[in-house]
């Protein structure tokens, strides 16, 4: 059994434990709510643009956009582009095994793939993995902003035109509610022609003029939209790490303050000998005290 003074020093540097994941789970919360907030003051913007482009392709239908158009490959030999988004650092619970685990189950269905990772954790488990990454796509995920989703969107956008790749898929965490979030993917591009060609527009105005054409506003309206999913996913990406670091703060708190009490209950006990240990010892030294004064009075 331990002693006392070990017992107080393993409840001290509980407590001194207790003090950080306190204190992240309060930094964790902070950063989530400002993300969540960011991401619902720019949806409206973003969903605004894609019903323009919806619009813009239902008058001209029979423009044939290579943002839309799917690439014919033979025996499933696109060239497919992963961007995947992970944390930089961990203390997260699973949310970094999560979109690893699924980014690695992609790359070994299509390995002629082309990987973009966001986050120092990401990129430091595929190099021990020996998984070729793009070196010179490195960004981090603290407080994404527009500027680094266009910064990405354009990098991709380049790939795509220039026929390096033939999809771009994003693999993110989506945050279903505060307690769930699960690991996803979509693609960016090709856009969906489904989403974008069979929209029902109902109350607008087909009677459009474009200046200088509807060509030339798709082709800068579009690599917007391209930059917006890319945004929604870092960001909602972002919320998702410091939920899933606010919980696994929070089961940290929790646990320490069980061990605390089974601490306490631990030092009481060794306390509680050691005194009954002192009084056992001073009720037999004074017995042997009176036994001894016995018996000299007993030899005098």
């Amino acid at each position: 059994m331990a002693s006392a003074r070990e017992i107080q020093s393993r409840m001290q540097s509980i407590k001194d434990t207790m003090k950080i994941t306190s204190a992240m789970y309060m930094i964790s919360s902070s950063k989530m709510q400002k993300a969540k907030k960011s991401l619902a003051d720019t949806e409206p913007f973003f969903f605004g643009q894609r019903n323009a482009v919806a619009r813009f392709y239902a008058v001209r239908s029979g423009y044939q956009e290579y943002f839309l158009r799917k690439r014919r490959c033979c025996g499933g030999s696109e060239k497919r582009g992963y961007i995947v988004i992970t944390a930089d650092k961990g203390l997260a619970g699973a949310y970094n095994h999560n979109v690893l685990k699924l980014a690695s189950e992609e790359i070994e269905k299509h390995p002629q793939s082309e990987l973009f990772v966001v986050g120092e954790l990401g990129r430091q488990y595929f190099m021990k993995k020996n998984v070729y990454i793009d070196g010179e796509f490195s960004y981090t995920v603290q407080n994404p902003t527009l500027y680094r989703a266009r910064h990405i969107g354009l990098q991709m956008i380049d790939k795509y035109v220039s026929g390096e790749l033939d999809e771009v898929y994003i693999i993110y965490t989506k945050m279903i509610n505060a307690f769930k979030m699960e690991a996803d993917m979509f693609q960016i591009l090709p856009l969906h022609r489904e989403e974008y060609l069979h929209k029902n527009l109902q109350g607008y105005n087909d009677q459009m003029m474009f200046h200088p054409s509807v060509e030339t506003l798709l082709d800068n309206l579009v690599p917007n939209v391209v930059c917006g999913f890319i945004y929604g996913a870092l960001v909602e990406s972002y919320a998702s790490e410091h939920n899933s670091r606010m919980m696994a703060m929070q089961t940290a708190t929790d646990s320490a303050k069980k061990m605390l009490h089974d601490l306490e209950i631990e030092y009481n006990r060794v306390r509680q000998a050691a005194i009954t240990q002192e009084i056992t010892e001073v009720i037999a030294g004074a017995k042997a005290q009176k036994s001894k004064k016995n018996k000299r009075g007993e030899a005098i």
